[in-house]
């Protein structure tokens, strides 16, 4: 998936991704993902996707601080 935010592109395909964070079992409505990508300039993005009760009912990707990665991790 590729989103353009601020004029700077976040790319699934062209991003390293760090680490993956599954809530909920497949199938459940409230279920989601949540993946943390780093893009080849050293921006972070979560990319996410869930059931329709989740926080993500459609694919989306969000921009991540680098002050909040270690956060997010640990969370």
């Amino acid at each position: 998936m590729k989103k353009v935010i601020c004029k700077i592109e976040y790319d699934t395909e062209a991003s390293e991704l760090i680490q993956k964070k599954v809530f909920g079992a497949f199938g459940d409505p409230a279920g989601y993902e949540e993946c943390l990508f780093k893009t080849p300039e050293g921006k972070f993005f979560l990319y996410g996707l869930g059931g329709p009760e989740s926080p993500y009912k459609e694919e989306t990707i969000k921009r991540l601080a680098a002050d909040k990665v270690k956060a997010w991790q640990n969370a």
